[in-house]
């Protein structure tokens, strides 16, 4: 065994006892001591992904799905580039990755050797920190250090808010072991634990909830996205028992087993009248999660601020996207609504104020889902009408995947059901592109035996058609391609689509299709050309054979706008009864 290079192998044991158990590696020559070191390692799963940008995704994926750092690595130069859009999505999400650059000794930086770049820092604002190992780790200083770093860093991307972490290692050569020597792990591989901060209200925050609480008549409580949480949801079910105080959720803020939640805040805040919206606006506001994906909401809250607005969250920095939070309460919101549970209204005029300020919210959820009953079915088919099978008929189990631009907000109009609460669901929605998102559910699929259900647009499909450019079976991965040979969301938002310049340099019109690339990685693609297939189609789709699959609805954009239209006008009619 080289010993030169065991402090290199040992990163991989001390890795698996901190309990990483998945890693990507990506071909390359330079990395070869880690990609050895993981790839032999017994207690990690490994696979290698040729196309680094895909690569980082699916790391991304497989760590949303462990909620545990994914280990990421890939040789020096420009690959390490690739990496950086999916680190970029990790970090704004607050997702854990320990990404592994291997680069060159640093007097060969700039000297026209092979595949070299400046990669210290090469991720910028967008890592929680960069690490660097010694380039010559055969001295017990270097062993100690590389050791301490790679402790360090993973205890940091766990620490809240979690995100990914880079290390850069410089490795000279020779990178191989010799032909007849073997690998093997260090017995007494040094673990540094990390202990988190605790998440419960302080006494002082009780304290200062407790005296301001009773001041407000009309409270709201916002939810950003955030994966399932269990604990969550039980406490936000009972405080709103108790409290009666409406919760509006987006589709991936993953409440939908909240049965009183309002879902479909989107649709109906977007025609609602002014005075409408002054009946429900807060004041006291609080707030959870990450982002929102509906604007409407978005432009009431500000248009309709709050006189206080009180933001939840552990740890980091909060984002002020409503422009209104006054107060921060550095704690998970499970421990803060089980203590409001535990506070009361002091009389009942009060408590009959938020009941009234309530029902102003579930009436027009209420409106929101009758109109959403009256809708549908349509004369033709297109793609809000197909989004709306496809959730109603997903298994009950299922990690549904929604990409960014119009399949997220198609998902958001529609919503889940209290009785779908098993049912999870994921966006790229730290910074809302379009590249990574097939990759990041093919993550999700390799870590985990649920049916994974992507929705999508062609241009979200094509984009990251290397997501699945490996050797690796997907048997529960299901894609729903929504296929109108462009980017339809221009022709919807305000400004692109009435200028002449819009089908080429907005739209980016298109024409492929996915059958070609079903049969080139052997998926099985389904044609939803009929109205009267949906049924049937869906049921082959949904049927857990063994087989990735494609359903695929090719459809003009001009309808698919016409319906998403109709739909908005059909809410803005209901006001005028």
């Amino acid at each position: 065994m080289s010993a030169r290079l065991q402090p290199l192998f040992d990163i991989a044991e001390l890795c698996a006892r901190k309990s990483l158990t998945h890693a990507i590696l990506c071909p390359g020559s330079r990395c070869a001591p880690l990609t050895l070191a993981f790839a032999r390692h017994p207690g990690i799963h490994t696979r290698t992904i040729s196309d680094e940008r895909s690569a980082g995704f699916i790391a991304l994926g497989m760590a949303q799905h462990t909620k545990l750092p994914t280990v990421l690595v890939c040789t020096s130069g420009t690959a390490a580039y690739n990496f950086a859009p999916a680190i970029a999505e990790a970090y704004f999400s607050e997702t854990p990755l320990l990404v592994f650059t291997a680069d060159r000794p640093a007097e060969w930086i700039a000297q026209q050797d092979g595949q070299t770049i400046h990669q210290p820092g090469l991720y910028g604002q967008h890592v929680k920190k960069t690490f660097q190992l010694p380039q010559d780790y055969d001295h017990a200083d270097s062993m100690w250090a590389i050791n301490r770093i790679v402790n360090e860093a993973i205890n940091l991307s766990l620490q809240v808010p979690q995100g990914p972490v880079h290390i850069n290692a410089p490795f000279r050569e020779p990178l191989y072991p010799a032909k007849d020597e073997t690998i093997a792990y260090s017995e007494d591989v040094r673990v540094m634990e990390a202990h988190p901060a605790g998440s419960a209200l302080t006494e002082e925050q009780k304290r200062v909830i407790s005296t301001t609480w009773p001041a407000f008549n009309n409270v709201l409580i916002v939810s950003g996205q955030q994966h399932d949480d269990t604990n969550c949801v039980s406490s936000l079910n009972n405080f709103f028992s108790t409290h009666n105080v409406p919760i509006v959720g987006d589709i991936i803020c993953n409440l939908h087993a909240i049965e009183k939640v309002v879902r479909h805040a989107d649709l109906f805040l977007g025609q609602s009248s002014a005075a409408v919206k002054k009946t429900l606006q807060p004041d006291l506001l609080i707030t959870i999660g990450q982002s929102v994906i509906s604007k409407n909401l978005k432009l009431f809250l500000r248009d309709y601020a709050p006189k206080t607005h009180w933001h939840i969250q552990p740890a980091g920095v909060v984002a002020d996207s409503f422009k209104s939070v006054t107060q921060v309460f550095h704690a998970s919101p499970t421990s803060f609504f089980n203590f409001l549970s535990t506070l009361q209204f002091p009389d009942t005029f009060k408590q009959q104020k938020q009941n009234n300020y309530n029902k102003f919210w579930e009436v027009e959820e209420r409106r929101a889902l009758r109109t959403l009953d009256e809708f549908f079915p349509q004369k033709e088919i297109a793609e809000l009408e197909v989004v709306n099978e496809v959730i109603k008929q997903l298994p009950p189990d299922a990690n549904l995947h929604l990409a960014n631009s119009m399949s997220v907000r198609y998902a958001n109009f529609i919503g889940l059901t209290a009785s779908q609460k098993d049912i999870h669901v994921f966006a790229n929605r730290g910074t809302s592109g379009i590249d990574g998102c097939t990759s990041t559910a093919v993550g999700h699929a390799l870590a985990s035996a649920r049916p994974n259900v992507l929705i999508t647009g062609d241009l979200a499909f094509f984009y990251d058609r290397n997501a699945f450019w490996h050797n690796y079976p997907l048997p529960n991965l299901r894609v729903v391609l929504l296929n109108n040979h462009g980017g339809i969301i221009f022709k919807i938002i305000d400004g692109p689509g009435t200028v002449p310049e819009a089908d080429e340099y907005f739209v980016t019109q298109q024409k492929l299709n996915a059958k070609k690339l079903c049969e080139e990685f052997g998926f099985e693609h389904l044609k939803l050309d009929n109205k009267r297939k949906v049924k049937n189609l869906l049921k082959d789709f949904f049927e857990p054979d063994g087989q990735t699959k494609v359903l695929e609805l090719e459809s003009d954009s001009t309808l698919n706008k016409a319906l998403f239209d109709h739909l908005k006008q059909k809410i803005n009619k209901s006001y005028e009864l």
